[in-house]
Parts: C-alpha cells; structure tokens; sequence
C-alpha cells in the first residue's frame, strides 16, 4: 500500500506536524463542523497548544436544529485531565449525554447511547448481562468467520476493480463491509436488511454532514427515524428468537439472566446501535484511517508486511494514531477541582482521545507513526474506567485481520487522492478514500 506518484499527485500531501506556535487560538472554535474536516496536522498542532496553554479550554456549543444550545463546554486535551474524570465516574457522569453535547432527553439519551450515556447502578445491571454474552471466549469462536469475512471482502475488491480499471474505494469496498459483516453475522442479521443498517448506522454518526443529511434543518428528525428503525429491526428480531433460537448473539443476550434480570427488547435494540457506533463505524474508520497512515509512511507499512510478529503492536498504533471517537462528554454532578482545575455541578466536559493520544508527557515522540510503539497505553477504545469498550477484543481482532489479509492478499493496493473527510467533531472518519489495485505484486 503506497501512495501512486503519477495519479493525481498534486492531491496526495503528506503534511508533517505543523508548529503549535503557528496556531492562533483565539480563532480556534472547536464547535465549528468545518474545523474539524480541516487538514489533520493542524487540528493535531492546536491540540498540542491547548495541551501547553488552556488544557481545559471553553467553547460555545454548535447549534444544532430542534435542539437548544447550554451553557457551552470544557475541552480536556491532556491524557491526565482525561484519565482522572473518567475514572470517577460519580463525579463525572454520563448519563446527562455522553454522545451528545447538547442535553437531550434522558429516555433517548440511554437509547441511542445505550451503555454509553448510563450511569451506575443501571450501568452496572445491564453490562453484567451484557457482559456474560459477549465475553473474549465468544469473541474467540468468531475469529474463523472473520478471517473468511475478510477474504470475502478482499476477493470482491479485487473484482470491483477489475471492472473499474483497477479502481476501489477503500471505505466502500474495504473498510465498510468488514465489520458491518462481522457485527451482522454475531446478531444475525438477515441479508436483506443489511444495507439498510449501514445506511442507517452511517446518518447516526454523520455528525451532520450536509453530504448525509441533506436537509440541515431536520438533522434530529432523521437521526431519530434512523435509530427508529434500527430498533424495530432488533425488536423484531429479539422477539423471533424466542421463539426459535439460534448459536447468535440476539439469542445469547435474548436469553441470558444475571440474578434473574434479562434485557429487554427495547435494551437489547440499544445494545445493537451502541455494537452498531462503537463496532461497526469506529472499526471502519480505524482501517480507513490505517491504510491512509501506511500509504503515507511507506517504510511502515514495509515493516508489517515483512513481519506478521508486529500485528499486536501494530494494531494499537492504528488505533492510537486514528483515534477513530474523537470525544465522549462528562457532566460534574457536584462542584469540585481536577488536577487545578475548578469546575461547578453541570460543567460539560469534551474527553479529546485524539489529543490526549499524542500527549508527549505519556507516549514518546507522539508525532511519529511507529507501529512497533510499546508500550502503547493509548485511550482509543475509551479512558480507564467503567466505559472502557466493550467490544474493544473484537475491535482488536478484525483491525489486526483485516491488515495481515490486506498486506498479503493486496499488496498492489495504493491509495490516489486524499481522503473525503467527515465533517464531524465526533467521529475521525473518511467517506471516501480513492485507491488503485495495480496488479503488481
């Protein structure tokens, strides 16, 4: 995987990390969408500055249709700051809106972020359950059928782009089908209602991109449909399975109790857009976000393919380097101080993974794309904490055979063009990311 220098080469930049000292805070508005669709070496050099100057930095909140704007928000940038609000987790809740910054209400805010935006004990009650299901010893039985999935997507690939004179979309023909395949297979989704749930995952974390939802006005609206009938699908579904079960994960999670407490339907719908957030978009981003890193760090991408010893190391750099949920916000529930800062009940707090993961007080030359970083104690999958992902084992388990296949099956894959960014603060996602299979191995 390399980036092509005679197809369109004016658009493929390599930008090496720009000073902080050229970044002009005062114009800085982390609210602004198109901010966040800008060049990555400046958001990661404004990053770098707030970490030295205003490591708690306040902003305004977007504004955002149908939905009122509070009183704004603290931006916490240091690794530190976002270790130490997220492993108290009765000082700093999630349960006011932890996808969210806006305030929303607390029925859809545990909906659509389901274990996400819950606080202790319900928290607690539902990830047990959760928890007893998708266990890593589950997880393990499905590492076959993401190999084959994989190879699946790959061989397709490889098709589409014969047909396109050797053409492919990274996201579309690579990135996406993995884990929404994946995730599908482990719920057992039927076939048919696939692209429906792609279609649907992909407008709940658009953030609001114009390109996804067209009418700015309605962004809520469509959001809710959205989540709507994904729930109906899992509902549905959840309720067929009682009634004929199947080696799923809706039939595991259907028919699992702790001390005699089962999920809901209506949980168990949750439970599947939170696994359709944090499993299948995030996932696809990280391998976006991957391929792009080792089109721009060749002798990287040399260093794994010559060496499968590094697919651990590896994976953790991808990860720590995309830092694919950019933020998750926490509310104070009493008045208090952190690390020097002092904050009142209410404060909002954005936890910025993507800052904290290039803090140079905790990982050594943070700039550096070196995937045989270790240790690499990055907060990609979430802080310490209660939160910490769930899924981050499966996560880990398809980023890792996704690349070994990537390396060995496509080694003639370069990327041509910059990526299409996402015009979202809170996902690090690529729409499109043009590339070319060249036949020479």
């Amino acid at each position: 995987m390399t980036v092509t220098a005679d197809c369109r080469p004016e658009a493929i930049v390599t930008v090496d990390a720009l000073p902080p000292a050229s970044i002009d805070l005062d114009a800085v508005d982390l609210s602004d969408r198109d901010w966040w669709a800008g060049p990555p070496a400046r958001r990661y050099a404004t990053f770098a500055r707030l970490r030295e100057e205003r490591p708690f930095a306040f902003y305004a909140e977007p504004e955002i249709p149908m939905l009122p704007s509070g009183p704004g928000y603290w931006a916490v940038t240091r690794y530190a700051d976002v270790e130490a609000i997220s492993s108290q987790p009765a000082v700093f809740c999630s349960g006011r809106g932890a996808v969210s910054i806006q305030d929303i209400p607390a029925d859809l805010n545990e909906f659509y972020g389901s274990l996400i935006s819950m606080d202790d004990p319900r928290h607690a009650k539902i990830r047990r359950i959760v928890s007893k299901t998708f266990t890593p010893r589950m997880l393990e039985r499905t590492v076959d059928s993401v190999r084959a999935v994989v190879d699946d997507v790959l061989a397709r690939a490889r098709q589409t782009a014969a047909a396109q004179g050797g053409h492919v979309d990274v996201v579309a023909d690579l990135a996406a089908p993995v884990p929404l395949r994946v995730i599908c297979d482990m719920m057992g989704i039927p076939e048919e209602h696939r692209a429906m749930v792609l279609a649907h995952s992909t407008v709940i974390l658009s953030g609001g991109d114009p390109e996804l939802i067209e009418d700015q006005e309605q962004q809520l609206t469509v959001f809710l449909q959205a989540g709507m009938e994904l729930a109906a699908l899992m509902e549905a579904l959840a309720a067929e399975r009682l009634e004929r079960p199947r080696e799923d994960l809706t039939t595991a999670l259907v028919t699992t109790d702790v001390d005699g407490e089962r999920l809901s339907h209506q949980e168990i719908a949750s439970f599947f857009i939170l696994l359709l957030v944090a499993g299948n978009e995030t996932t696809r981003n990280a391998i976006s976000q991957g391929v792009l890193a080792l089109a721009e760090h060749p002798e990287q991408r040399a260093r794994w393919a010559g060496d499968p010893g590094l697919d651990r190391t590896a994976v953790e750099e991808v990860v720590r380097w995309a830092s694919p949920v950019t933020w998750m916000r926490r509310t104070a529930t009493r008045d208090g101080e952190v690390n020097g800062h002092r904050f009142a009940e209410g404060d909002k707090f954005l936890l910025l993974y993507g800052s904290a993961n290039r803090d140079p007080a905790v990982f050594r030359d943070p700039e550096v794309f070196d995937l045989g970083r270790d240790p690499n104690p990055h907060v990609g999958f979430g802080a310490r904490g209660p939160h910490f992902c769930l899924g981050a084992h499966l996560a880990r388990r398809e980023i890792a055979v996704t690349f070994r296949a990537l390396l060995d099956q496509l080694p003639d894959l370069e990327v041509t063009a910059e990526p299409d960014r996402l015009h979202s603060s809170f996902v690090n996602g690529i729409k499109r990311l043009p590339a070319r299979l060249t036949g020479v191995r």
